[in-house]
C-alpha cells in the first residue's frame, strides 16, 4: 500500500520540475534547439534581398549545426514573406512572436518593413537583430532590442557626397528616392553631406516603392542636369531608370547604396550596369583586384588581376555558402546575411548553457569585441557593431572592384 502511493508522489514531483525546469527557459529554446525568424521580401520586385539575406543566415546556421550547434543546440530559421510592405511584416512579426515562438527576430530587410515590426518586438522584449536597412531611427540609443550589424545610411551618403566633392569633384548633385522611410533616409543623408560642404542638391525625382514607375522621376533629374545622381532604391527600380537614363542619353555618374543588391543590380542591367558605383557595408568580395582613381578616371590597380586581400571570413563565408547552396554566386547580401548568422551565432554562445534575450542583448551591449572571422564589431556606446563603408564599382566584365581612394567618411548616426 505504501509503494502504491509513494509512486504517485515520485512522478508529481518529477513532473513539476520538469514544467519548472521547461518554464526556467527563454522563450524559443528548449533542451535541442534556438528558433530565430525572419520577415523579409521573398516575392515581388525586391525579393532577391530577402532570399539572399535567409540564404547567408542558413549557410551560417547550417555550418554552426554541423559542428554540434551552440552548446548542443541545433539552430532554425522561420522565414516568413512580407514582400516588402509594412502591413505584412506586421503580421508576420505578430506570428513569428505570438505563434513561432521564436527566440529573436533577425534579418528583417527594408526601412519601411523595421518602421512597422520593430515597435510590436520592442513591447515584447524581443531582439531585433541585423535588419538589412541602414536607416537612422533604429539607429537610436533608445531602442534596447535592436541590434545593428552594419553601417547607417547616413555614412553610407557621406562617403559618397566625400568621393563625388573631394576625389572627383563634382558639385553637381541630384537624388532619385523610393517615396518612403527609406528613400527619405538617403535623401536626408545625401542633403546632410551636401551642407556640410557648404552645397545643395540640384535635383530630385522620385518613384513609388515596390513598382519601376521611374520615367517622371527620370524627366525631373534631367531637367536638372547634375553631374552625379545618387539613387537611393532597390535593383529592379534602379535598374529601370539608369536603363532609360541611357536610352534618352542622360549620363550622370550613379551612384547608390548597398540596400540595392549588388549581384541583383547587375543581371537586371547587363552591359548598362559598368560604370556604376556602389557602396558597400560588408568586406568587398573582390575577385579581380581593386581600381584607384586618377583625374577621375578608373585603371586597374593590379595589371595581373587575382584577389584582393580580405579578412578571413570570406573565406568561411564561401565554403559555407557553397556547402548550403551548391554552385550559387557569392555576394554582398548573402554575406551580409551570413555576418548576421554569425554574429547570432558568437552572442549565443557567450551567454553559457542557459541563453535567455537578456543575456543575448546585454553581451551585445558589453562593448567587447566580436571578431568574426577578422571582420571587427563593437558594441557599447550605441546599438550599432560596424561603421565600415566600401567604395565599389562594376567594371566591364559586371564585376564589382573596390576604389582605393583615400576619402574617409566618418561616423554620423
Amino acid at each position: 500500500m505504501t509503494a502504491r502511493l509513494v509512486r504517485p508522489a515520485i512522478v508529481a514531483t518529477v513532473l513539476v520540475l520538469h514544467c519548472a525546469f521547461a518554464q526556467a527557459q527563454e522563450t524559443g529554446v528548449d533542451e535541442s534547439t534556438v528558433r530565430f525568424g525572419q520577415s523579409a521580401a521573398f516575392s515581388g520586385p525586391a525579393e532577391d534581398l530577402g532570399i539572399e539575406m535567409r540564404r547567408g543566415i542558413e549557410a551560417a546556421f547550417r555550418e554552426a549545426n554541423a559542428d554540434g550547434g551552440v552548446r548542443g543546440r541545433m539552430l532554425e530559421l522561420v522565414a516568413l514573406d512580407d514582400a516588402y510592405e509594412p502591413e505584412a511584416a506586421i503580421a508576420n512579426t505578430e506570428r513569428l512572436i505570438d505563434q513561432e515562438r521564436v527566440f529573436a527576430l533577425i534579418g528583417a530587410v527594408g526601412t519601411p518593413t523595421s518602421r512597422s515590426a520593430v515597435p510590436l518586438a520592442a513591447a515584447r522584449g524581443v531582439p531585433y537583430v541585423a535588419p538589412f536597412t541602414g536607416a537612422a531611427f533604429l539607429r537610436d540609443p533608445a531602442l534596447g532590442n535592436v541590434v545593428n550589424l552594419r553601417a547607417s545610411y547616413y555614412q553610407e551618403t557621406e562617403k559618397i557626397v566625400d568621393f563625388l566633392t573631394g576625389v572627383l569633384g563634382i558639385d553637381r548633385i541630384g537624388v532619385f528616392y523610393q517615396d518612403d522611410s527609406f528613400g527619405q533616409a538617403g535623401l536626408n543623408g545625401v542633403r546632410i553631406a551636401l551642407e556640410k560642404r557648404g552645397l545643395a542638391m540640384v535635383g530630385r525625382g522620385v518613384y513609388p516603392r515596390n513598382t519601376k514607375a521611374v520615367k517622371t522621376g527620370l524627366l525631373d533629374l534631367r531637367s536638372a542636369d547634375p553631374d552625379a545622381v545618387v539613387m537611393v532604391g532597390a535593383y529592379q527600380p534602379v535598374a529601370s531608370f539608369v536603363a532609360w537614363a541611357h536610352k534618352i542619353g542622360f549620363r550622370p555618374l550613379f551612384m547608390t547604396i548597398s540596400f540595392v543588391g549588388s549581384n541583383a543590380l547587375i543581371e537586371e542591367l547587363g552591359a548598362d550596369s559598368e560604370g556604376i558605383f556602389v557602396t558597400q557595408v560588408v568586406p568587398p568580395l573582390d575577385q579581380h583586384g581593386p581600381v584607384a582613381v586618377t583625374d577621375a578616371a578608373l585603371e586597374p590597380a593590379h595589371s595581373s588581376g587575382g584577389t584582393a586581400d580580405g579578412p578571413r571570413v570570406l573565406d568561411d563565408y564561401r565554403g559555407a555558402l557553397e556547402a548550403h547552396s551548391p554552385g550559387v554566386e557569392a555576394g554582398f547580401v548573402s554575406l551580409e546575411g551570413y555576418l548576421a548568422g554569425r554574429l547570432a551565432i558568437d552572442v549565443l554562445d557567450r551567454c553559457g548553457a542557459d541563453p535567455d534575450r537578456a543575456c543575448f542583448l546585454d553581451a551585445m551591449a558589453s562593448g567587447d569585441i566580436i571578431d568574426l572571422g577578422g571582420f571587427e564589431i563593437r558594441f557599447g556606446n550605441d546599438n550599432q557593431g560596424s561603421d565600415a563603408v566600401f567604395l565599389t564599382v562594376i567594371d566591364a566584365g559586371g564585376n564589382y572592384r573596390r576604389v582605393l581612394e583615400d576619402a574617409v567618411a566618418g561616423k554620423e548616426n
